[in-house]
């Protein structure tokens, strides 16, 4: 259904070598670096028919995360969960909400964590079992 999500960032190097580690947890490569007609700067990792953005803001005005809103990224297993959440901290992310590992649903259970980046986007890893 989704062909892309992006995020806005205010440091786009920063938001590099956070995602470029944490993506990379999940077999992503590196971005390709786009540069907008209004000069600003955008990355885009492509993996397994997905496209994922980092962008500084067009608009100019500064880069802010969505109350309410998660981006969920798909793991193969709940060690792939907690290695993306491990990354994602020590590239400058925060944990949120419990620890990362198996969570009761009426789905039955599913392995998750949660991060925010640095920009204070919210992620989250999910591994459906």
């Amino acid at each position: 259904m989704l062909n892309h999500v992006m995020v806005g960032s205010n440091d786009i190097e920063r938001s590099r070598r956070f995602y470029d580690a944490v993506l990379g947890v999940l077999g992503a490569g590196a971005p390709i670096l786009n540069e907008a007609p209004s000069g600003h700067l955008r990355l885009f990792y492509r993996h397994a028919g997905s496209t994922f953005c980092v962008s500084q803001p067009i608009n100019d005005s500064e880069a802010s995360a969505g109350n309410g809103g998660t981006i969920g990224f798909q793991c193969d297993s709940l060690a792939q969960v907690q290695a993306f959440h491990d990354v994602a901290i020590a590239h400058g992310g925060t944990s949120i909400e419990d620890a990362p590992g198996p969570r009761e649903s009426n789905m039955g259970v599913i392995d998750l964590a949660y991060v925010r980046d640095p920009d204070g986007n919210k992620l989250c890893a999910i591994h459906r079992r």
